[in-house]
């Protein structure tokens, strides 16, 4: 069993760095995928398990980070709830097509995939960082085509999330924030998103064994501390400083995984 065989000191930094991954959750969004990096970096776990068992605890922080977003009432408004539904909706599909891909996907090329993803991510957080782009870009104001938009973004997010390990909020927050949604109000709809692509991805992880239990709960306990740590932050703190320093971070560790 690969879990008994890990030295303490790598147990000890997989769950110190679920602890700032929770934090970074529902923070600024992106937190997620560092224990999916950590998985994959510092164990010798296979693709499929690295991202069944990150998938696994993005159960728990999802409901948890919902929960905390409804509590401070980003989520009780009209388009907070209308966002969640359908993002949340359609990306089920996204998130079965994506667990189910990951099974062609090697251990090299899911670093490659993983390394680039998490390169991507920190490059538009920056760009829009440097660029101003909260409103850039718009949904159009009519529903049915607001909807459709909406529903497009929501498979996209969930085959990508699904294939690669990441959690929902890793990709949604960035683009929805790129398309004029309030900071805030992103993180607490992809929270929603994500216990529904948590949830799909991980029964189609499980169906063939992907899911390890033990590294569940060691990086699964300390990443919800993070994620009601992480909301406290994100009321108390301007977000813009926190995004900057994750774009830059995101970047160098997706160069490191992509090499």
């Amino acid at each position: 069993m690969v879990f008994t065989t890990m030295s303490i000191t790598v147990l000890v930094a997989l769950a110190i760095i679920a602890l700032f991954a929770g934090i970074g959750i529902t923070t600024i969004g992106p937190g997620g995928i560092f224990v999916t990096i950590a998985l994959y970096s510092l164990t010798p776990l296979p693709s499929a398990t690295v991202a069944g068992t990150a998938h696994a605890t993005f159960i728990a922080t999802g409901i948890v980070g919902t929960l905390a977003y409804i509590r401070s009432g980003e989520l009780g408004g009209d388009d907070g709830r209308q966002m969640a539904v359908v993002l949340s909706a359609t990306s089920i599909v996204g998130a079965l097509a994506g667990a189910y891909l990951n099974a062609y996907v090697s251990r090299e090329l899911f670093g490659l995939l993983l390394g680039g993803f998490a390169a991507l991510v920190g490059a538009v957080l920056l760009y829009r960082q440097q660029n101003s782009l909260d409103r850039s870009v718009g949904i159009d104001g009519s529903p049915s085509v607001g909807r459709l938009e909406l529903g497009a973004l929501g498979v996209g997010l969930g085959v990508s999330s699904g294939l690669i390990g990441v959690g929902g909020p890793v990709l949604a927050v960035p683009a929805l924030v790129v398309i004029g949604v309030p900071m805030l109000l992103a993180v607490g709809v992809a929270q929603v998103q994500s216990i529904f692509i948590a949830v799909f991805a991980t029964s189609g992880y499980l169906s063939y064994g992907a899911v390890s239990l033990p590294f569940v709960i060691l990086v699964g306990v300390p990443q919800l501390i993070g994620v009601v740590v992480g909301w406290r932050i994100a009321h108390r703190t301007d977000p813009e400083r926190l995004k900057t320093v994750l774009g830059g971070v995101l970047i160098l560790v997706g160069v490191y995984l992509a090499i």
